[in-house]
């Protein structure tokens, strides 16, 4: 597939998903201040609220509470900065972008070296229909799905519910699922990030205990945890899941038509945009996951080819949700109905 794009000070050439890596080469070197200043305005609010929010507690519970749900656009925020250390794109230096993504990872409640390999998977295998399992949502083709037992049926059904993916599912995959290192069993490396994790967080939660009681945990990280799961889940399923998105079989799979084509650009409020750390932006991100995600701006921003593709509103992400299957035909995400009048 082709596209066209403007290069500034070239004329408009013709070129290829691959050959954009070209031309977003150029925004992937990250600032060091600049990086310090984006973890400075994410971390310090998010300590500052907290603190507020403890202190509420002698005030009124529900201002503790309000003050929590806040926060957890913080803690989204915190996230997107340990998904860049992963991608190597917050610092230069290899070993402080690991250790600020290990610490970061006991307030996410994310083990990250095991984060980090199973996203690299993930972009490593994203819309390759034989290579599906780790760091994506769950998708079978239509064809899968109608050669199912009606108990199978069943229990995909489910777990694609709204109510599954965006109400159980999210708390289900921070405070369950990321305590063991599923996909990577086999390995010392990945069982020592994930229980150094667990013993980080619950050091974290047994200060809470004695200092506080329950209460805080209650009222200030339960609701914040759950709310920057949910969040995150959300930002992670709309990226990929809509009508015109791609999956091929291995032979025709290709890595960066899948990153361009199956990727979407997720247009939130300048705020909302803020503080979910650009990712939206995610078709540019799978193009080029160098990119710090505070220069992702200006990719669309020069190149209004890549600005214009895949665009999603938050009205039009909604629809995304009854989207199951796809169907290899149409090249579609169908609802089950209409997989069913097919």
């Amino acid at each position: 597939m082709s596209e066209q794009f403007t290069i500034s000070g070239h004329t408009p050439a013709t070129t290829s998903a691959k050959d954009w890596v070209k031309v977003l080469a150029k925004y992937r070197e990250p600032d060091a201040m600049r990086s310090s200043f984006e973890l400075a305005v994410t971390l310090g609010p998010f300590v500052a609220l907290w603190a507020a929010a403890w202190w509420a507690m002698g005030v009124s519970y529900w201002l503790t509470l309000a003050l929590s749900c806040v926060n957890a656009a913080f803690l989204l925020r915190l996230f997107i900065i340990q998904h860049d250390c992963g991608h190597g794109s917050f610092y230069n230096n290899r070993t402080l972008s690991d250790w600020l993504g290990r610490i970061l990872g006991v307030l996410t409640l994310t083990p990250y070296d095991v984060w980090r390999r199973t996203h690299s998977i993930h972009h490593s295998s994203h819309g390759n229909l034989e290579r599906r399992g780790i760091g994506d949502v769950h998708t079978m083709t239509v064809a899968e799905y109608k050669a199912l037992s009606g108990w199978s049926k069943l229990m995909y059904r489910v777990y694609r519910h709204p109510v599954i993916l965006f109400g159980l599912g999210p708390g289900y995959l921070f405070l369950l699922q990321n305590r063991i290192p599923l996909g990577l069993m086999s390995s010392v490396r990945y069982w020592a990030s994930a229980m150094g994790t667990n013993a980080a967080i619950l050091t974290g939660l047994l200060i809470m205990l004695y200092f506080g009681g329950l209460m805080p945990i209650l009222l200030i990280f339960l609701p914040s945890t759950l709310l920057a799961a949910t969040a995150g889940v959300w930002l992670f399923y709309v990226q990929h899941q809509f009508e015109t998105t791609s999956w091929d079989g291995d032979e025709e799979w290709q890595l960066h038509d899948a990153a361009l084509h199956g990727s979407s650009y997720y247009v939130l409020p300048k705020v909302l945009q803020w503080l979910s750390g650009n990712i939206g932006i995610h078709h540019v991100h799978h193009l080029y996951s160098r990119i710090p995600f505070y220069r992702l701006p200006e990719v669309v921003r020069d190149h209004a080819n890549l600005a214009d593709h895949n665009r999603m509103t938050i009205r039009e992400s909604f629809a995304n949700a009854r989207l199951h299957l796809w169907d290899e035909g149409s090249r579609r995400l169908l609802s089950f109905r209409d997989a069913r009048s097919l």
